[in-house]
């Protein structure tokens, strides 16, 4: 009987293994794969909050990156906490720049994979935001 409990579990564990492996690489690009992606900023925060971006190179594992908003920062700030979040969080292969003061740049380098991005989250009121593929 333990034995079978046993077979039962190790096949279990290796099934939810797989699936958990399996998610890890994303494969799902909402907004499709590029280059280089914009995010605009508008607005100022209006609350704390945390914004929850994800960057999908194309057949690797997702990064999730999260930026931390104070109350009262006006977009160009948002736009600063933003690119330094990606700069810190982001391995090596990505450059990040503000451009025009309110937008960030977030760019492959050579032999990095295009890749998607998206903002899967944010509690950070007032505070919009728009990507663009370049």
């Amino acid at each position: 009987m333990h034995q079978i409990n046993n077979k039962r579990f190790t096949l279990f564990f290796l099934l939810l293994s797989a699936l958990t492996l399996a998610s890890c690489i994303s494969t799902h690009h909402p907004g499709g794969l590029s280059n280089k992606w914009r995010i605009e900023v508008s607005e100022g925060a209006k609350s704390d909050g945390i914004m929850l971006f994800r960057v999908s190179p194309k057949d690797q594992a997702a990064i999730d990156v999260r930026v931390h908003i104070n109350d009262g920062l006006r977009e160009n700030m948002v736009a600063k906490a933003i690119k330094n979040a990606f700069r810190k969080q982001l391995p090596k292969g990505y450059h990040v720049e503000r451009d025009d003061g309110e937008d960030v740049l977030v760019k492959r380098s050579w032999g990095t994979p295009r890749f998607g991005l998206e903002l899967v989250s944010s509690d950070v009121k007032a505070v919009r935001i728009d990507l663009e593929k370049e």
